[in-house]
């Protein structure tokens, strides 16, 4: 779907959709306990969609009904299941421990940029603690044998969904184990957000220094509980507001673990309290990756030079973001100079419009159309229905507070 965003300003209310980075979580550890679970406000983006598919597979029985899932736990692990993790990154990383752990005999599948998304840390470590794993760089592949308790040694400068997988996989084991995050720790906020959700399941996992200390023998406690807002989504709204909208975000955990939520701070820091404009940021993106594209937005606004820093990282996503976002925001008149890390951003005011693609990444689309607030003339962007990824809806609710699309 190809689409004309012409620049108007937005108002209204709008309710941050339910955390996608919560709800996966929920979901596994609501599939790992023994009995009947609900996670309510649920919603059913891709990848959330691929998350319920890959638990099914492996034995959990879901229900998903009105933004409700009742979630059975796996009592015996499928032998031998395939497990189409869709274009979800997390969804495959936080799976292939808890598969080993469970013994099953899976095949990971996937599509888009999915295949290339390194797996590199399973690789290293799990043929160490008894699995088998058929790799040849890409997808599908497949593992068998059973998980082992002991010592895992992971980096802490790449995605913490690998340390987020093994914390599920080993929390399943009978003997205790310990994981050593061997370099600083990068996105902590979402290994935060982990260990937050085992402790709601009975499962608590401590840590000290760079060590995770996983008891054996624990048994996940069903419950029920509910998603709260996702920072990340509401993240798009918050830059609209700096950029001169006036929306109403509802939804949002004040005290949630989501490191997004820095959103609030920068903004804050950077507004004058009269109508001066914005000052420029400087922002270490390391532990808030999914920021980077609306802040590239936000950057081309305030006055002065903005950077964005220790993004590398965003180059393996659904697309390379930090080459997306210089290509898009260039192509409607902004100055963002592409570095190897890094984003180097002079504000130049308003954008002029222009026509971009979307990358097959759903939030380059939303950033860009919220750059069309600021642009003296439409941005037309191509592939727009990508956003379906993460925010099935994004377009919907837009338009509900008086965004203007015309679909090409």
């Amino acid at each position: 779907m190809d689409i004309s965003v012409t620049p108007a300003i937005l108002s209204g209310s709008v309710s941050a959709p339910p955390s996608k980075s919560v709800a996966h979580r929920l979901l596994i550890c609501a599939a790992l306990s023994e009995g009947q679970s609900v996670i309510k406000n649920i919603y059913p983006s891709k990848d959330i969609l691929a998350t319920i598919a890959c638990l099914k597979a492996l034995g959990a029985h879901i229900e998903l009904k009105d933004g409700t899932a009742s979630v059975t736990g796996i009592e015996k692990a499928s032998a031998e299941c395939v497990l189409d993790c869709n274009e979800s990154g997390s969804t495959l990383r936080f799976l292939i421990p808890v598969a080993c752990a469970l013994g099953a005999g899976a095949v990971f599948t996937g599509k888009g940029r999915l295949p290339e998304r390194p797996i590199t840390p399973y690789l290293d470590e799990l043929p160490k603690h008894g699995i088998r794993i058929d790799y040849n760089g890409t997808m599908p592949f497949s593992l068998g044998g059973k998980l082992t308790p002991g010592r895992y040694e992971v980096r802490g400068d790449i995605s913490s969904q690998f340390i987020t997988g093994l914390l599920f996989g080993l929390s399943l084991l009978d003997g205790d184990s310990e994981l050593v995050i061997t370099t600083p720790l990068q996105s902590k906020p979402y290994v935060d957000i982990t260990i937050d959700a085992l402790d709601r399941f009975g499962v608590s996992v401590k840590c000290n220094d760079n060590v995770y200390y996983i008891k054996g023998g624990r048994h996940f406690k069903p419950c029920e509980l509910e998603v709260e807002g996702d920072y990340s989504q509401a993240a798009f709204f918050e830059v609209a507001n700096a950029l001169g909208c006036d929306i109403d975000i509802k939804g949002l955990n004040v005290n949630s673990y989501q490191g997004d939520k820095k959103i609030v701070e920068i903004i804050s820091d950077i507004v004058y309290n009269d109508s001066r404009g914005m000052k420029p940021f400087d922002a270490d993106v390391s532990d808030i990756p999914d920021l980077v594209p609306i802040l590239a937005v936000l950057g081309c606004f305030c006055e002065g030079t903005s950077y964005i820093r220790n993004a590398a990282r965003l180059r393996i996503k659904e697309c390379d973001r930090l080459h997306a976002m210089a290509v898009s925001l260039n192509a409607c008149g902004g100055k963002v100079t592409e570095k190897e890390d890094s984003l180097i951003i002079e504000g130049v005011g308003s954008l002029k419009g222009g026509e971009v693609p979307d990358f097959n990444d759903h939030r380059i689309p939303m950033a860009m159309a919220i750059a069309a607030v600021r642009s003296e003339s439409p941005v037309i962007i191509r592939g727009a229905q990508s956003v379906s990824k993460s925010y099935p809806d994004f377009w919907e609710v837009y338009e509900d507070i008086g965004g203007i699309i015309e679909v090409m």
